[in-house]
């Protein structure tokens, strides 16, 4: 599309590199661009000074959002935060705009092959896995979206035709994907739970936005699935065009082609039959990693190999895969400490699967707590009654912190002792070295996991990450 002279509307500059990146794109591009957002200069000053030169071409409203820029620009570009039912979206509708973002612009746009990721646990690591081994093949992969330090419109300004393309996209950068020219080539939903649904009506409104990802795609392109998953069915009820392939930690049922895992070994089942492709001594490696990263990393593997990837060379990348920041990531570790940065664990089912991880690794203080997205905490609240003693759980004051109290209240979690809870990251930090003091020299893991979004007290998951590295590390690097 030619976008010269097209008048532009910005909606959230943001903070996070996403709408920076769609305003410079659209500038070069020869349009007349307005960025408006509901923060004022102060809140939004690195993001205009990451504009440079190009911020004098700019209209700026900032401060709030005026309804008349709606009904009069020609392209109405979103960023995640703004809900579908936002009325300055309903006015642009009214008066005929074009709305996008920047999934649907990358889409487009983009002509290189391209992998998307997307599900509501899982996803970031597979990505990163993925872009990993690809290169260590030889193949070019560059890697950008939802998690990532690179947005997708920078992404598509830096790929080369032989270049793959691995991006991850939320659930709301899919919700205006089925519009776009592309879809991707191999397209992945790592498994569906609940999330976002302070956002969507229902989980089937939550797994219809996800199936965005395929509902472009054609006969010639590939969908990989979950077989565990129970929303899987629903995906498939939703009659992709794609080849359709399946992964899983157990044996695929009949008539189901894709990779899973028996006696420690990975195995791919196609039309032809099956056979062992990556051995039990090589995926050993991956155990101490936690049962779902076999599963992620089953994910991976059936993407590259799709993607042309032999898979000794996907065996022989498994030892180096890299850890991922902020998810279940160690950041300090010697024989009786290990501090594990979870700040990308924002619902209940991420700290679930971490505290089982790490429980097997030593004594587990968990740091958890945030924003509430509407989800449920009971599993969550079972499973810490279950594993962990109520002076070794540490909460961090929010919404979602209150509905976990609660849930844990009622299994008579607590009963005459104390609550340790803290209003700031760095009171919950004190609390545990207190605990890990009082207790003296067991084998520690300190797993800050909030299961929970962030909005109550950080810029979002990633400040919340950093934070925690900084506190923590002042207060027990001279531990290590």
């Amino acid at each position: 599309m030619n976008f010269r002279n097209k008048k532009v509307l910005i909606m959230g500059l943001g903070v996070l590199g996403g709408g920076v990146a769609s305003t410079k794109w659209f500038l070069k591009r020869g349009a007349k661009v307005t960025v408006t957002d509901m923060r004022d200069k102060k809140a939004l000053a690195s993001s205009i000074r990451a504009l440079g030169s190009a911020a004098k071409r700019i209209r700026f409203v900032l401060g709030e959002h005026r309804e008349e820029d709606f009904g009069t620009n020609d392209i109405i570009v979103v960023n995640p935060a703004v809900p579908r039912e936002s009325k300055y979206l309903a006015i642009a509708r009214k008066h005929g705009r074009m709305i996008v973002n920047d999934a649907r612009l990358f889409f487009d746009e983009v002509k290189s092959p391209v992998v998307a990721v997307t599900g509501t646990r899982g996803k970031t690591t597979t990505v990163n896995w993925l872009q990993f081994i690809l290169n260590s093949a030889g193949k070019r992969a560059l890697l950008g979206g939802n998690s990532s330090d690179v947005a997708l419109l920078s992404l598509a300004e830096n790929l080369k035709s032989k270049t793959t393309a691995v991006v991850e996209l939320s659930s709301w950068q899919l919700e205006f994907l089925p519009e776009a020219k592309h879809a991707p080539d191999i397209a992945i939903i790592t498994n569906l739970y609940p999330d976002h649904l302070n956002r969507y009506g229902g989980m089937s409104d939550y797994a219809r936005a996800k199936a965005g990802i395929f509902s472009g795609q054609k006969k010639g392109q590939a969908l990989i699935l979950n077989a565990e998953n129970k929303w899987t069915r629903f995906f498939l009820g939703q009659k992709p065009r794609s080849r359709t392939y399946f992964f899983s930690t157990r044996s695929l049922p009949k008539g189901r082609r894709g990779v899973f895992i028996k006696n420690g070994a990975l195995f791919f089942k196609s039309k032809e039959g099956t056979e062992e492709v990556i051995s039990r001594e090589a995926m050993d490696v991956l155990k101490e990693r936690g049962e779902h990263n076999l599963a992620n990393f089953a994910a991976t593997a059936l993407a590259a190999h799709l993607a042309g990837v032999p898979w000794f060379k996907i065996a022989r990348a498994i030892p180096k895969l890299p850890d991922v920041k902020y998810r279940e990531e160690i950041v300090l570790r010697n024989k009786n400490l290990t501090v594990v940065n979870d700040s990308a664990a924002t619902s209940p089912d991420a700290t679930l699967a971490a505290i089982r991880r790490f429980l097997k690794q030593g004594q587990v203080v968990l740091i958890t707590g945030g924003t509430d997205k509407n989800l449920d905490f009971k599993p969550l609240a079972r499973e810490i009654k279950k594993t962990l003693q109520p002076e070794r759980v540490m909460f961090l004051n929010g919404s979602a912190t209150k509905k976990l109290i609660q849930e844990l209240k009622k299994l008579h979690y607590f009963k005459n002792l104390g609550i340790n809870l803290s209003e700031d990251l760095g009171g919950a930090i004190d609390c545990t070295t207190k605990v890990m003091r009082r207790k003296g020299g067991v084998n520690w893991v300190v797993l800050f996991s909030p299961g929970a979004a962030s909005f109550e007290k950080f810029k979002n998951e990633f400040d919340r990450g950093e934070k925690f590295n900084l506190y923590s590390r002042q207060a027990f690097e001279n531990r290590t």
